[in-house]
């Protein structure tokens, strides 16, 4: 009987514990999880910074802007 109640409370706290990490990794009001917008704004920043013959510094300072802009 003892075991049959650790069993039920293990399951309990794994299961609150996974709901608790799927509430916490959410996504953002876009639809995208703040992770991979990120990754898509470097890419779309590269992307200009590369068409437009940015190198060193001039890159730096580009990325840097572009990356803190609003999406």
């Amino acid at each position: 009987m003892k075991k049959q109640y650790s069993m039920i409370a293990l399951s309990l706290a794994l299961f609150a514990g996974s709901a608790l990490a799927a509430k916490d990794a959410g996504t953002t009001a876009s639809g995208a999880a703040p992770k991979a917008r990120q990754t898509t704004k470097m890419g779309t920043c590269s992307k200009e910074a590369k068409a437009k013959g940015l190198h060193k510094a001039e890159r730096k300072e580009f990325m840097s802007s572009c990356l803190k802009a609003k999406a």
